[in-house]
């Protein structure tokens, strides 16, 4: 064991609060590889997929050939208006079962069109559902996979944004822009073909009026794309900011921190509502301006289609038919613009998915030959090393031997490494050097979760689900019957409360639930004994609790630390007198070990710490 008295800071270790901004900084955007990767992660819809957009394009196909039919039923009709033959009128015939015959045939496009259509869209929202579905179940379980550093620099806030926000934009474009996309392409091409197929004269005037809304539409997009990206990271920004107010809304009031919060608020909430705004406006400038396109086109087609009509040159069912032509020709150009308005968005979002799911991962251990079983609880430290970040260590040569059912406690100033080497234990982080050995096998070497089954733990913020007072008492574990829950709740004291409530053990823990903290931190101890795991870790279990009750619960632990290695940290040093062994901790090192009693006559730093607590209650 080596002393280092040089004093190293600790990083928050994940506590702290994070700043609004969350704590990933910007990257370059790669737009087309991250639509490459949301076509691979969806490579096993792509068959219903292309199966959905064939049915939108033959639907599409349909609607672009029903004006060329309506052309011929017009002229057919115009058949029938009186003309004036050698100076006399002359009335004409109208074929009323080819009349008939048409229109049937024209009702037969339209309608299958619109099957085509609705068959696309049930596709399209199933398919992209399920794909968000298991977007969400893949970050839920990356999450699990995530080494906890990665969540000690990024909000937490940020990561349920991405979750929800950027998960949703994903599946409301994959839902409604692709197949508009694909739509409004088919019917921009097929509209175009059919024009110049029906006159070409008439094509030119039509397509000539809406080259304006190509050159408008394009500089739009560029113009959107930077403001969506910003948009979605203030999104996450804010979500961040809001995660963290309110779930340390205590903190903030006791400090009178509120002005302030709402001064952080305001600045994100306006950096979001200038980015939204500026997005919103310039993509909400394509409706206006396709409208005027098309308004344009119409009066192109009148006007030219009535002098080529008055020379003879087309007939008055081709004026019809581009009429309808223009509309659907100029109807995409906005679809067109939306959807990729969308998919900008969507890239936005998707690159925050994809660049979570891409954190490096915890290594895969499943495959690790060795495992902890029937263990006594014989633990061992050797020269271990860590720091939460390279180039700062704050545990520089920590070495100890504990002996199975030994109480050991870790006492020491704030930030002397305590909690630290309990998460290294637990492997909750992967020490720089040395070793950790459990029963004489390096922790190492078996897998985190055969390390985890090891230990109860019971931490100084109690941590409780919405879900019954039973339901967190037995929490992950199975076969529990009723008689160990009570016999738990009564150890620690909570029987009384409990069936005091008017739902007994069913009790519903929600928000409207009133407990104390220290109610709280009886229902996590009746946790840890439910787990009956053979190694304990206490990390300020009683700081909660008042002194009443926490005799009362350091009697139901001493019970609980019966037969098995436990784990103290307290800084209430007079919670810890009877433990076997008391390590004294300081910059990341032992500095002193020994009993209460060994420790005090030392008059050492141990003596100043137990010695400074009466002191500072004269």
């Amino acid at each position: 064991m080596s002393v280092n008295t040089e004093r190293r800071q600790s990083p928050m270790g994940g506590r702290g609060m994070h700043g609004p901004m969350g704590g990933i900084a910007e990257k370059p955007r790669n737009f087309k590889a991250t639509l490459a990767k949301l076509i691979v992660y969806c490579k096993s819809y792509v068959p219903v997929i292309i199966i959905a957009l064939i049915a939108a394009v033959i639907g599409t196909v349909l609607q672009i050939i029903g004006p060329d039919k309506l052309k011929d039923i017009t002229n057919e009709i115009t058949k029938g208006l009186p003309a004036v033959i050698n100076g006399a009128p002359v009335l004409g015939s109208i074929d009323m079962n080819a009349v008939t015959d048409m229109a049937w045939l024209l009702v037969f496009f339209y309608a299958g069109s619109a099957l085509l259509g609705f068959a696309q869209s049930f596709i399209m929202a199933t398919v992209t559902q399920k794909i968000s579905k298991n977007m969400r179940t893949d970050i839920s379980q990356k999450i699990n996979r995530l080494p906890l550093k990665y969540f000690d620099k990024t909000s937490h806030g940020d990561v349920l944004s991405r979750v929800t926000n950027d998960v949703d934009s994903i599946g409301q474009t994959l839902n409604q822009s692709i197949g508009s996309l694909v739509t409004a392409i088919t019917m921009f091409i097929g509209s175009i073909f059919m024009m110049f197929y029906t006159n070409w004269i008439m094509a030119l005037t039509a397509v000539g009026a809406s080259v304006i809304g190509f050159v408008w539409m394009a500089l739009i997009m560029k113009k959107t794309q930077k403001h969506f990206i910003a948009q979605q990271k203030d999104l996450g920004s804010i979500n961040g900011h809001i995660e963290e107010t309110f779930s340390n809304h205590n903190v903030v009031k006791v400090y009178n921190g509120g002005k302030q919060a709402k001064e952080t608020f305001e600045e994100i909430n306006d950096k979001l509502y200038k980015s939204a705004w500026k997005s919103q406006f310039l993509s909400g400038l394509m409706m206006p301006l396709m409208q005027f396109i098309g308004n344009f086109g119409y009066m192109a087609v009148c006007v030219v289609g009535a002098a080529l009509a008055m020379n003879g040159t087309i007939s008055f069912g081709v004026i019809v038919a581009f009429m309808i032509y223009v509309r659907l020709f100029t109807q995409p150009l906005t679809q067109i613009a939306q959807a990729a308005n969308n998919l900008q968005r969507t890239a936005a979002a998707g690159e925050r998915v994809f660049e979570f799911l891409d954190e490096p991962e915890l290594m895969d251990e499943s495959q690790k030959p060795k495992a902890l079983q029937n263990i006594k609880g014989d633990v061992e430290f050797k020269h271990v090393k860590f720091g939460y970040v390279p180039e700062k260590t704050i545990i520089h040569d920590f070495s100890v031997q504990i002996r199975p059912g030994q109480k050991v406690a870790i006492v020491g100033p704030t930030g002397a490494g305590k909690s630290t080497i309990m998460n290294l234990l637990m492997r909750f982080y992967e020490i720089d050097d040395g070793e950790i050995l459990v029963d004489g096998t390096p922790i190492s070497q078996v897998p985190r979760e055969n390390v985890h089954e090891q230990f109860c733990m019971v931490l100084q913020d109690s941590w409780l689900f919405e879900g019954t007072i039973k339901e967190n008492i037995i929490y992950s574990k199975q076969g529990v019957s009723d008689e160990q829950v009570i016999s738990a709740c009564k150890t620690v004291g909570l029987h009384h409360f409990i069936t005091t409530l008017p739902d007994g053990y069913e009790t519903i823990l929600n928000d409207k639930a009133s407990l104390s903290e220290g109610q709280k931190q009886l229902i996590t101890i009746a946790r840890a004994m439910i787990q009956n795991a053979p190694m304990l870790i206490l990390d300020e279990a009683t700081s909660s609790v008042d002194t009443r009750t926490e005799r009362m619960v350091q009697l139901a632990m001493d019970k609980l630390t019966e037969g098995r290695t436990s784990f103290v940290i307290a800084h209430r040093l007079s919670t810890i007198k009877n433990a076997d062994v008391i390590l004294v901790m300081k910059d990341g090192d032992i500095i002193e070990i020994g009993n209460h009693e060994e420790l005090l006559s030392k008059n050492g730093f141990y003596a100043e710490l137990y010695n400074s607590q009466f002191e500072t209650v004269a």
